[in-house]
């Protein structure tokens, strides 16, 4: 039989995106901040209840606005996972900072909020809660610690699009929120993001640091005769083109959340009974929270399992991957950062995490045949003959 391949993920369009793409073109402009550009910052202000929201060209773009924002500079250290994406860190990195890589929960992979406060030196800044998989952070821990300590709390929300924290949006809990729109997301534009402020006092510094060090804004608005250089900054904005199509995207959001949920439960359900032979760990329950879908994966019990199962899989066309090569063990994560003691679940982890295909247009008999697959293997593993 002539399966057809799953692909890890793919690109789709939802609704009216191309629709969109042409009115912006017989626009006036597709340069930034135009019409497109608004509706999904005012989007987005008003589904997840965010003080201020400015879209930018990646969510790279929104943790680097955020770095400026928080005062970073050179020698400050900033607290976060190193079990993330290479931006996380760079973002602070280019502005003289110094990521202190503290170990992640096994429940969550999330920043293990236990063990930031023994990372807290006067050199700290900042910590950055990164909501792996769209799983909140423990972030009343986070803030009480920020609190206490003088720091501000970003949250890198690139995977947390409509998810939430005890009925909060994650990415308006701390004091800046980045999101991201990327091909790999829930909600794609190709590339973007956007950065999400929810300290009132930041707002007008984001807004001149958005517009390239420019009080643009304030001039559109009358509130000065003429816009000059007035601080750092850079060009952060995405094209109309850009927003255009991730406007069809929010306005299906829900949506797309839910069939990725759905099908988030079903790989849940097939898989529960190989947990219970022990063959790997699965994500922890949401229980209440609205978890958004965005990654399932599963924890092998080594790393030659991992590799096994991930050759099986492909081999009867079946694309699954590995994720994150720790920070702290990279050539840069090592010349940048330094790491407040042991980060053994990273390490772990690291090695033994698969995931798993899950995308927009992904069907149930998909994610059934995948779980078949996974059930095959480790049923042909267990029939194997001992070596010793």
């Amino acid at each position: 039989m002539n399966l057809s391949r799953i692909p890890f993920g793919k690109p789709f369009i939802v609704g009216k995106e191309l629709f969109y793409i042409a009115q912006a073109v017989m626009s006036s402009s597709i340069a930034g901040d135009g019409a497109y550009t608004r509706k999904c910052q005012q989007w987005l202000e008003e589904h997840l209840k965010a003080r201020k929201v400015l879209l930018t060209h990646s969510c790279t773009g929104a943790l680097e606005m955020a770095a400026i924002l928080a005062g970073i500079g050179p020698g400050d250290e900033v607290i976060m996972p190193s079990f993330t994406f290479v931006s996380t860190a760079n973002a602070f990195v280019l502005r003289g900072g110094v990521p202190v890589f503290v170990d992640i929960r096994l429940d969550t992979l999330n920043l293990d909020e236990r063990l930031v406060e023994s990372a807290i030196t006067e050199k700290t800044k900042a910590i950055v809660a990164v909501h792996y998989a769209g799983q909140p952070c423990a972030m009343e821990a986070l803030k009480a610690l920020c609190r206490k300590h003088g720091l501000r709390l970003i949250e890198d929300a690139a995977q947390a699009i409509l998810a939430q924290s005890d009925g909060q949006a994650l990415g308006t809990i701390g004091d800046l929120g980045c999101l991201s729109f990327h091909e790999t997301k829930n909600i794609i534009s190709g590339e973007g993001g956007a950065l999400l402020i929810n300290d009132p006092e930041l707002i007008d510094r984001a807004e001149v640091i958005w517009q390239k060090g420019t009080n643009r804004k304030a001039f559109f608005r009358g509130e000065v005769d003429k816009y000059t250089w007035v601080d750092i900054g850079s060009s952060f904005l995405p094209s109309e083109l850009t927003a255009a199509f991730l406007y069809a995207q929010l306005e299906q959001a829900r949506r797309i959340n839910a069939h990725r949920r759905s099908l988030y439960d079903r790989y849940m359900d097939l898989l529960t009974p190989l947990v219970r032979e022990e063959h790997f760990a699965l994500p922890i329950n949401p229980g209440e929270h609205p978890e958004n879908g965005h990654i399932f994966y599963l924890v092998c019990r080594s790393e030659e399992k991992r590799d096994g199962l991930i050759d099986h899989l492909r081999s009867q066309g079946i694309s699954a991957v590995f994720h994150y090569v720790p920070l702290h063990d990279s050539p840069a994560g090592m010349r940048f950062g330094r790491t407040a003691g042991g980060l053994p679940v990273t390490e772990r982890v690291s090695r033994c995490l698969v995931r798993l295909p899950l995308y927009s247009e992904m069907t149930v008999e998909q994610v059934r045949r995948v779980c078949q697959e996974i059930g095959a293997f480790f049923t042909a593993d267990a029939a194997s003959p001992s070596p010793y």
